[in-house]
């Protein structure tokens, strides 16, 4: 029940972000919105606020705006393919944008949740050269082998390319300066050399926004990364899963701790929105290449003709969905 209650709002969450940037983005330019969904199926609740008709449906695994003009030919002055291919093209990126931003922001809440290691010492490893050099809680590590240390990084770098086995650590204990030379280890399990000191976290908003944006970056150059190494064969042992597996993951975090759920709904998300941008019928990076046709040949594609490219990609992309989901129920019983 638990693993169903996560599931539901990690989806919840993501689809609601992603259709909302592109409600927003269409009121913002004047597009007319008849419908804002979320969730797919059977309606549950449903209302209006204005022109635009608001519905929670049944099955959380997707959602939609429906945009007047979108899919079929509208006279209307408000309707989406009235509207400049810039102003169309900011509507379907908005989606995407929307996931990046969520991830930012949940990558935000993980890095303040944790904390960040500084270079004071929390406690020293028992049997190990720093306490037997006698260092303590609370001293305030200033440089290694006369290098100055202005991080914890810093810190583990240094001991870690450290050629001798002896290094001259300098630090504060109150308002003292105090020298000590401490001996290096192999810790076996990291394979990584060491001294013995566990340092104190300390949280900080301003360097865990700034971690937020750089956690992201750095994901999606490693899933752009993946995907072109996927696309020319070079990837290897690739697995994908579908919703089945993601819920199963969303219930082995949830049992990890509410952490591990804010990590995993932010992968998904960053995923979402990159697989949002690809250039595959039905999805969102599919109707920016058609625009990016019409820019360049000045007049836009039949509407008919996008439209059965469109049906096509769905129908492979929900035919993907059901193998996909197969091979899943298949890895819970092995």
């Amino acid at each position: 029940m638990q693993t169903a209650v996560v599931a539901i709002l990690v989806f919840g969450l993501l689809i609601a972000f992603h259709e909302l940037g592109h409600f927003g983005v269409a009121k913002l330019v004047g597009v007319k919105v008849d419908e804002f969904a979320i969730g797919m199926g059977p309606k549950i609740v449903e209302f209006t606020r204005g022109e635009t008709r608001y519905t929670l449906r049944l099955l959380p695994i997707g959602g939609y705006v429906k945009m007047e003009g979108e899919d079929e030919a509208s006279n209307d002055e408000r309707s989406f393919n009235n509207k400049s291919v810039y102003a169309r093209a900011a509507i379907l990126v908005a989606g995407a944008m929307m996931n990046f931003l969520l991830a930012i922001v949940l990558f935000i809440i993980l890095s303040y949740s944790l904390g960040f290691p500084v270079t004071t010492i929390d406690n020293t490893v028992p049997d190990s050269p720093a306490e037997h050099a006698g260092l303590q809680s609370g001293d305030e590590i200033t440089s290694i082998n006369d290098i100055e240390i202005d991080s914890w990084n810093e810190l583990v770098s240094i001991i870690s390319n450290s050629k001798s086995d002896d290094l001259e650590v300098a630090f504060i204990r109150g308002e003292i300066e105090m020298t000590k030379i401490i001996s290096t280890y192999l810790e076996e399990e990291t394979n990584r050399v060491m001294i013995g000191i566990v340092p104190r976290v300390e949280k900080s908003l301003i360097r865990a926004i700034g971690q937020g944006f750089t956690s992201v970056w750095h994901i999606i150059g490693e899933m752009g990364n993946f995907l072109r190494q996927l696309v020319t064969g070079q990837a290897q042992d690739a697995e994908v899963v579908g919703p089945i597996g993601i819920i199963t993951l969303v219930g082995e975090a949830a049992r990890a701790g509410w952490l591990n759920v804010v990590f995993l709904a932010a992968m998904i998300s960053i995923n979402l929105g990159l697989i949002n941008l690809l250039p595959i019928p039905a999805l969102d990076g599919s109707r920016i290449l058609f625009l990016l046709v019409e820019l360049i040949r000045g007049k836009p594609i039949d509407t008919e003709k996008e439209g059965r490219i469109h049906l096509l990609g769905f129908v492979l992309l929900i035919s993907l969905m059901i193998f996909i989901t197969y091979k899943d129920i298949l890895r819970l019983f092995n």
